[in-house]
């Protein structure tokens, strides 16, 4: 490949089909309808206007606009100038996001009002910035007007030509499972995740997409199918309105849609409520927290029966990295997760590898110095492949410990998720690595344990934690359970201790507690904050001997 800039392919997509339907937007009183011609054109004005502004080559330029037209074509925009986007999640907090700002040290803040005021009112963390870029309302302090510098007079505006390993963006991890880390994407990452989905999943141009996570919006204009921006806060999507989500999908006969468990939850109850069938969808991708069998299950209510459900495993670092279908969840691997396998999420995709490794909290900086676990022995998942991130920005101390260096071919990247292959070569996740429990009879795993006790009717869910008691060498398991509903706690404690007994898995723990709500993230509302429920549970049980 000639050009390795992801931005290029907007415009062989725009030279190809004009006058399709690229983007719909919500306006008032119905919707917009942008061609792919509209998206060059305004792609090149942006990028014109940036340029005459200094920005370019080695800028980074933080983006925190909405998803919009706006969002697609200024990313394309600066792609084109080779300036890396710095894209950071608003959903992790203010404090984490002066931080992801502080570390990255951006030359230019591009961002809807609510930003601008946010600069503002923290003007030493953004003491690197040099071009300041309000898009929309702009009362004359937030910056230079985006409508006022693009310029549609000079035509196009040539895409700068990188190579495969140049850098493109830094994105952000949520911080749901740790500090916020700022992933160095390469336009060679962005170009084999396009070929990932496009060929995986059978994308093709006739295809219309409603991205409930926005970066999905600019992979479906870059493979040539119609993407529609649903009404809703991408920071919260459990938070989604039902009735506005489903209504853009009828509307446009949107063909497939990849977003949150969390809003497919709500989505899926509110259809099975009213008796909707979404007829047009053939394909729902679920990713970015754990999909229990319940709602697979609800989901394939409301699809046509030939409709396909995946459910892709990743991280912002490698994602997709394996993936498995509704049909073989439901019939062949959810029986065995419910009684404590884990969570199968596939086999690898096409040019991914991934292998188990020995457990270490430490560095691993060459692959001669791994051990390698044998087939169905739970150890510490690392992928391989065109899609991996190679580094952290400005943060060689979990670069050190994240990455491994291969002289055969490559690196590897560690997951920080504990995990087997089976004889199939599907890969189960077994929880995260910083959540395994060292008990005295060996390590405890949370995904196997806690499937045990939520198949009592009475737990919504549970967590397994490891504490330290007065005169204990060893750390203490502890299953804190969230109640569904009202119950006797004193009841539903003794008969979580006579289910424990019940399984080789959970038959060392002896400690229970009931929480009434457990700590999880804003996000997805799924991921359990099991480090804040352990220190509850120290409390709770600090006067036991364990």
């Amino acid at each position: 490949m000639e050009n390795w800039n992801i931005a290029y392919t907007l415009t062989q997509v725009a030279d190809q089909q004009p006058d399709r339907t690229a983007l719909v937007t919500k306006a008032i009183g119905g919707y917009r309808h942008w061609t792919f011609r509209d998206l060059a054109e305004h792609c090149s004005a942006y990028a014109h206007g940036l340029a005459a502004r200094g920005i370019g080559p080695g800028d980074r330029a933080v983006l925190m606009v909405t998803p919009s037209m706006e969002f697609i074509t200024l990313t394309f925009a600066l792609f084109r100038l080779g300036t890396s986007v710095i894209l950071i999640d608003p959903g992790m907090g203010y404090r984490n996001l002066l931080r992801c700002i502080h570390r990255v040290e951006p030359t230019a803040f591009i961002g809807i009002p609510k930003a601008q005021l946010f600069r503002l009112l923290n003007p030493g963390h953004f003491r690197s910035v040099r071009q300041v870029i309000c898009v929309g309302f702009n009362p004359g302090f937030l910056g230079d007007s985006l409508a006022g510098l693009a310029d549609f007079h000079r035509g196009a505006y040539p895409t700068l030509a990188t190579k495969q390993d140049d850098q493109a963006a830094i994105i952000f991890t949520t911080g749901s499972t740790g500090p916020p880390k700022g992933v160095v994407y390469s336009h060679g990452n962005f170009q084999a995740q396009l070929d990932q989905i496009r060929n995986y999943y059978g994308i093709t141009p006739q295809d219309v997409d409603q991205p409930a996570f926005p970066l999905f919006g600019l992979f479906s204009t870059a493979l040539g199918a119609s993407a529609v921006i649903p009404s809703m806060n991408p920071a919260h999507p459990a938070r989604v309105n039902p009735a506005r989500f489903i209504q853009s999908i009828i509307d446009h006969r949107v063909t497939f849609s990849f977003g949150s468990p969390a809003i497919w939850r709500v989505v899926s109850r509110y259809c099975v409520q009213k008796g909707i069938v979404l007829d047009s969808l053939r394909l729902v991708l679920m990713a970015g927290a754990p999909v229990p069998g319940e709602l697979i299950e609800r989901v394939r209510k409301i699809l046509p029966e030939d409709a396909l459900i995946h459910t892709p495993y990743g991280a912002t670092e490698s994602l997709p990295t394996t993936s498995i279908d509704s049909s073989e969840i439901m019939e062949k691997t959810w029986p065995l997760s419910r009684q404590g396998k884990g969570t199968c999420v596939g086999r690898p995709l096409p040019g991914i590898d991934v292998k188990i490794i020995e457990p270490s909290d430490q560095p691993i900086d060459d692959w001669t110095a791994v051990k390698e676990r044998p087939e169905g022995s739970v150890g510490e998942i690392v992928v391989r492949g065109a899609v991996v991130t190679r580094a952290y920005f400005n943060n060689e101390e979990e670069t050190r410990l994240a990455k491994i260096s291969d002289l055969t071919d490559g690196f590897w990247h560690r997951m920080g998720d504990l995990g087997y292959l089976d004889d199939r070569q599907r890969l189960w996740f077994c929880g995260r690595k910083a959540h395994r429990v060292e008990a005295a009879g060996g390590t405890m795993y949370t995904i196997p344990c806690e499937a045990i006790f939520n198949e009592h009717p009475k737990v919504r869910r549970s967590a397994l934690v490891g504490i330290r008691m007065p005169r204990q060498k060893s750390v203490v398991p502890v299953l804190i359970a969230e109640p569904r509903g009202r119950v006797n706690s004193k009841r539903l404690l003794a008969e979580l201790n006579d289910l424990a007994q019940t399984n080789s898995l959970t038959r060392p723990i002896h400690h229970f507690l009931i929480h009434p709500n457990f700590p999880v993230d804003i996000r997805h509302n799924a991921k359990i904050f099991r480090e804040k429920l352990a220190l509850w549970a120290q409390e709770q049980l600090a006067g036991e001997d364990g």
